[in-house]
């Protein structure tokens, strides 16, 4: 009790509590995993192919990169030509995770870092909180500013007029965090897409070599 009146000191108990709550989940950490296995997998199958000279596993990697890279092509495609639509998902997506935020530890956790990563609260505005069904009975999304002055993005701020509001939180939603986040980077992710599209098709390219030349060997042979 004698910490109510010190928001730093709050914010840092919340937080030391949040660490000790935290586990691998089922949603987000899950897919990341399983992400990551499967690309695993993949680099595997080519290395393993290559070493041995196994037309079977090198014809398999040729394959699934080729898909990979024809999703790649067609996403960046779709995500051009419908880029109002998305922003509507992404909109309903992050209003989901901010009714979701106290049930789920993984998803509390990646709401916080893009709040704290792009310096928002909400999706449109920080009154967005407001919405949640958790609001009203309990509502801490572990956001502070660089100073720890408030880490609540919900209950506390909700209640503060937006002037008193802005000196303790962002008051900008993420939504608009996100798409400035991706004007200003737009060069960096083309280049790195463009990178590695273009490692994958020299990967193919390899592989169909190493194809050829294993075939050209058995006939030799």
């Amino acid at each position: 009790k004698a910490d109510e009146g010190n928001p730093g000191a709050v914010c840092q108990s919340n937080i030391f509590i949040f660490k000790k709550k935290i586990s691998i989940g089922t949603d987000p950490m899950l897919i990341l995993l399983t992400l990551g296995f499967l690309l695993t997998l993949l680099c595997l199958t080519g290395c393993v192919g290559a070493l041995r000279e196994n037309s079977c596993l090198l014809k398999m990697f040729s394959v699934i990169v080729l898909v990979l890279i024809t999703f790649e092509v067609l996403f960046v495609i779709v995500a051009y030509t419908v880029q109002d639509q998305i922003e509507g998902y992404l909109r309903s997506g992050m209003l989901a995770a901010m009714a979701g935020y106290q049930d789920d530890l993984d998803l509390r956790f990646i709401t916080d870092e893009i709040q704290l990563g792009l310096q928002c609260c909400g999706v449109d505005t920080y009154r967005d909180w407001e919405l949640t069904i958790n609001f009203k009975t309990f509502l801490f999304s572990f956001f502070f500013s660089f100073r720890y002055y408030n880490c609540s993005c919900g209950v506390g701020a909700q209640l503060l007029d937006e002037f008193t509001a802005q000196s303790v939180i962002f008051l900008g939603g993420c939504l608009g965090g996100i798409s400035r986040w991706i004007e200003q980077h737009e060069g960096l992710i083309g280049t790195v897409g463009v990178v590695v599209v273009g490692v994958q098709i020299l990967a193919v390219l390899v592989a169909t070599r190493l194809l050829e030349n294993i075939h050209r060997h058995k006939v030799h042979a």
